[in-house]
């Protein structure tokens, strides 16, 4: 039994199919070796190469650990303004919240003048803004960016100043 002749063509796609088998394994392997080795060698960096400064750590413990201070700016408010034709009151305790004791003892050292400026802010105001929600939290805003002010002039870090609260807010 005699194998049937070849031609060129029959040559020509034997000759061509043989490389891709062998080209096709190698992707395969060199693809396997890739993913092994950069999987070692991120797992290597995550357990040696990756460790963040203790210091840096411990800091960042203190600052989330701290408890919040609240300054009660006594006694409370009470300015007069106009609404239509009749003289309306406007009495409000402020209270301001840091977890810094220094920038307490500033708000505390500086109460004059942060009552003088919160005094002329108040007393800008008319009835209709702050009736509505929308003009107190206005105020309250402009209220906080006031103490921020006092408080860096003062020597303070003023971002440190986290809120300021109504604490109480009564209109006649």
């Amino acid at each position: 039994m005699a194998a049937p002749a070849t031609t060129n063509d029959d040559v020509e796609e034997g000759a061509e199919a043989e490389p891709a088998k062998k080209g096709g394994k190698g992707l395969i392997i060199a693809v396997i070796l890739l993913l092994v080795l950069g999987g070692g060698g991120f797992a290597a960096f995550k357990m040696m190469g990756h460790k963040e400064d203790p210091k840096k750590k411990d800091t960042a413990k203190k600052e989330q650990l701290l408890p919040a201070l609240y300054v009660t700016l006594d006694p409370p408010f009470v300015v007069n303004f106009q609404a239509e034709s009749t003289v309306r009151f406007l009495q409000i305790t402020v209270g301001i919240m840091t977890r810094d004791v220094e920038v307490e003892k500033v708000i505390k050292d500086n109460d004059p003048r942060i009552r003088n400026d919160l005094l002329l802010i108040l007393g800008n105001q008319n009835y209709e803004s702050v009736s509505k929600l929308e003009g107190k939290e206005a105020l309250r805003q402009s209220c906080l960016e006031a103490v921020r002010t006092v408080v860096k002039d003062s020597g303070g870090d003023s971002v440190k100043v986290e809120a300021l609260y109504f604490t109480s807010f009564v209109m006649q």
